[in-house]
């Protein structure tokens, strides 16, 4: 456990406050933000809560000058405020960590930190100071970082801390996090958890946004829960809440089983893997899955999880073994050979790999099976194009103005199901799932299983990698565990428990041990 580094008499946190009184932000034909409400007290974490499209990403715009609000008032302070840009809303205390880091890769850890405010001795920079200050501004946080490493050399938790560091070294009183550990392993949670109490502690207000309910309750002291853009409820304090009571709220509906498991006929082998060898697996790799299964991998973070999948694709070139696909023999050298034998994936990164933010949804959709109906093989046939993207829309209920939305603008769902409707649009045979509800509020979660079930049922094989044990034991007809780059188990629905997947998932040298409890 790291000491606490923050006392209230000397914190540039103490005494700080935030609140939003009928706070409204409109767009063209969407009001994203109406009359929003709540305060956030001193040394407290204070959870936002709701669906995607509920407005907590377009509130934290607002608090991070990132967008000025419509209407209504903001105070920081008592004071009432209105930020035009970030550099804005650091100079008056408030910072916003995101989910995708707003870092510059190439430079260093200390020129990240202190950007824009580079200690200089005359006109040339103190790289003595520099490197000090940033020691101290490191240790703050509990980390042990040469402040010459250029940040793109570092793991995602370690860019985490340099970004909060980097908000320290400005003063910030006011720190938001947005989906603070959706790619950290659980130590490293436990780390980032650390720091929130200590900052807590130092009177910091944190507003935390989380998909997360186990982290809602253990770090937040009060909730305030979103939809549709409007202040629904609001939890001064989470004793006796329960996880049932923030669903219903969001959703607006009562949950009772968010997997509602639906037992299918399974037919013949779709997906054989023999042997498979290559970067990311320590051992080879053999397994099978039939159409209409749903086949789980679950694995502790450095698994080899994902990099079996992307093997698989041909987004890494194997080094040996055998697939076969419907009994086919098939030869995966790079995504085309797997596409063009059905077998498509559904990314972990969707914003990254998946999505074509500066496309439409239409485009998006059509991008991939737009050949094998252009007119002599290289004209684009409109009416195919419209109607396609219309009927995969409709299917996968894609929440959109028009299909002529541009992508990026969807919330994570959807733009998680536009990815899926593009591989619908081909002839599919197995559909490999990384991290596909990663991200996405409880309602979405819901349709997304919805539609597993759905294109099981219709005789696709799909394989799910999920880091959420709950998820992998509530949606998949059979397990496989893998551990240190190799499987290690292989259960199925009935004889996996939760005691035992994790048993089969941690390193032999260690057991798995319950997450500290406030």
């Amino acid at each position: 456990m790291v000491q606490s580094r923050y006392r209230a008499d000397e914190s540039p946190c103490a005494a700080s406050t935030l609140a939003f009184e009928a706070v409204t932000k409109t767009f063209p034909g969407v009001t994203a933000l109406d009359r929003v409400s709540f305060e956030v007290r001193a040394g407290s974490v204070h959870g936002l809560v709701g669906e995607n499209g509920a407005g907590k990403s377009t509130l934290l715009r607002v608090l991070s000058g990132a967008h000025a609000p419509t209407s209504g008032t903001m105070r920081v302070n008592g004071a009432p405020v209105v930020f035009t840009s970030t550099h804005q809303a650091l100079a008056a205390g408030v910072a916003v960590i995101y989910q995708e880091l707003h870092l510059v890769p190439k430079m260093s850890v200390a020129e990240n930190i202190y950007l824009g405010h580079l200690p200089r001795r005359g006109m040339v920079v103190d790289r003595a100071r520099l490197h000090a200050e940033t020691r101290r501004q490191l240790e703050r946080v509990g980390e042990d970082i040469d402040p010459r490493t250029p940040v793109d050399r570092l793991p995602i938790a370690q860019r985490q801390m340099v970004e909060i560091a980097k908000a320290l070294t400005r003063g910030a009183r006011i720190i938001a996090f947005d989906e603070p550990t959706s790619s950290l392993s659980a130590r490293e949670v436990e780390r980032l958890f650390t720091v929130i109490r200590e900052l807590k502690q130092g009177g910091c207000v944190i507003l935390y946004v989380s998909h997360r309910f186990e982290e809602i309750f253990r770090v937040c002291d009060a909730v305030t829960v979103l939809r549709d853009g409007r202040h629904v409820a609001e939890f001064d304090s989470l004793e006796g809440v329960t996880r049932d009571a923030l669903v219903q709220r969001m959703v607006g509906r009562e949950i009772a089983d968010i997997y509602d498991y639906r037992p299918r006929r399974q037919g013949a082998v779709a997906l054989e893997v023999s042997g498979l060898t290559g970067p990311g697996l320590a051992a080879p790799c053999s397994f099978s899955a039939a159409r209409g299964e749903i086949l789980g991998i679950f694995g502790l973070v450095g698994a080899g999880r994902t990099e079996l999948l992307r093997l698989l694709y041909g987004a890494v070139r194997a080094t040996g073994g055998a697939v076969r696909v419907d009994g086919r023999a098939v030869t995966v050298r790079r995504p085309e050979d797997a596409i063009n034998a059905g077998v498509v994936l559904c990314p972990e990164d969707r914003k990254k790999d998946g999505i074509i933010p500066v496309l439409s949804v239409r485009e998006n959709i059509n991008v991939s099976a737009r050949r094998h109906h252009a007119a002599a093989g290289m004209f684009i046939r409109r009416g195919w194009e419209r109607r396609n993207a219309d009927e995969r829309i409709t299917q996968l209920r894609i929440k959109v103005s028009s299909a002529r939305q541009r992508v990026d603008t969807l919330s994570g769902g959807n733009q998680q199901k536009t990815v899926l409707a593009r591989w619908l649009s081909e002839k599919v045979r197995v559909l490999l799932l990384d991290e596909p509800t990663r991200g996405i509020d409880v309602g979405a979660k819901s349709e997304v299983y919805r539609l597993m079930y759905e294109l099981a049922a219709r005789g696709l094989c799909l394989v799910l990698v999920s880091s959420e044990l709950p998820e992998v034991l509530g949606t998949c007809d059979r397990i496989i565990v893998m551990r240190q780059g190799r499987v290690s188990a292989v259960l199925p629905r009935g004889e996996a428990t939760e005691e035992r997947v994790l048993h089969a998932a941690f390193p032999l040298e260690h057991s798995p041990r319950e997450p500290e409890r406030q």
